[in-house]
């Protein structure tokens, strides 16, 4: 049974960082995506950045780009999100999400696991 679990999430003042953790279990992601979006109160699940399996090749949402790093370790499972210069508005649920196949897409449909979301909260 495949398991996506999202840790690292937290409290942090505007200006501040943040890592969060996915960590995969129960197949191996090692040449598929992974990606990270989130989900504000009352607004949808958007996207936030994805990394592709082989070649780590990236791409980021506009609104984070230049702040969010993501990045994965396969010998380990993990996919990270490291998040700097954090704002109000990056206050969300963050999802992990894997898609076994190769491919860069910031649909949330091409992904076929998804982990439960961390709570991230940035105060002003």
């Amino acid at each position: 049974q495949v398991q996506l679990v999202e840790s690292g999430g937290g409290l942090v003042q505007a200006g501040g960082s943040l890592r969060l953790s996915c960590v995969a279990s129960g197949r191996t992601f090692s040449s598929g995506t992974m990606a990270w979006f989130r989900q504000a109160p009352g607004k949808e699940r958007e996207f936030v950045a994805t990394i592709s399996g082989v070649l780590s090749t990236t791409y980021y949402a506009d609104s984070v780009k230049g702040r969010f790093t993501i990045s994965r370790d396969n010998a380990k499972s993990t996919v990270y999100l490291q998040m700097d210069s954090l704002r109000p508005e990056d206050t969300a649920v963050y999802f992990c999400a894997a898609r076994y196949y190769p491919g860069l897409y910031y649909q949330a449909h091409y992904y076929d696991y998804w982990g439960r979301g961390t709570q991230v909260t940035v105060s002003s």
